[in-house]
């Protein structure tokens, strides 16, 4: 992942994984939305963003990823659209990095320009997209069969 290579390589592949899983395993069917759900942007923020990541090996104590994810309707921020990644990134990823997840619609976003909400847009504008709808390609065939 470029987006990502100021990273160490096992870093890299995490978040990849992180991507991969949320892509892979977003649920819209769970909620009845208007209009087919879609992930429209997912954007790492914090200490990786930012390359001020610490890792203590003797203390165990390091950095968590911590993860936007921009949704196309509100109901899609429901949990329940989010409970199986949530579950295999735990199981596969849990014993070596924690994972916060914070999941806003394309209205929280602009309600937030609107409001001139610099917690957010600060956020969005330090943070590294690590997929974007408009300008990534979709889960190929195989990715998709293979939802972890």
């Amino acid at each position: 992942m470029a987006r990502v290579a100021h990273l160490v390589r096992r870093k890299q592949q995490e978040i990849e994984r992180i991507t991969r899983i949320l892509r892979a395993c977003f649920e819209p069917a769970q909620v009845q939305a208007p209009e087919p759900g879609e992930i429209q942007q997912i954007i790492l923020i914090g200490p990786y963003a930012r390359r001020s990541w610490f890792e203590d090996q003797q203390t165990i104590h390091f950095s968590d990823y911590e993860l936007w994810i921009v949704v196309n309707h509100p109901l899609l921020t429901d949990e329940r659209c989010w409970q199986r990644a949530q579950t295999i990134i735990e199981r596969e990823l849990g014993n070596r990095c924690a994972v916060g997840l914070a999941i806003y619609s394309e209205a929280d976003i602009r309600i937030a320009e609107a409001e001139r909400d610099t917690f957010v847009l600060d956020r969005i504008e330090a943070g590294i997209t690590l997929y974007h709808a408009s300008r990534d390609a979709p889960l190929n065939v195989r990715e998709r069969r293979a939802r972890p």
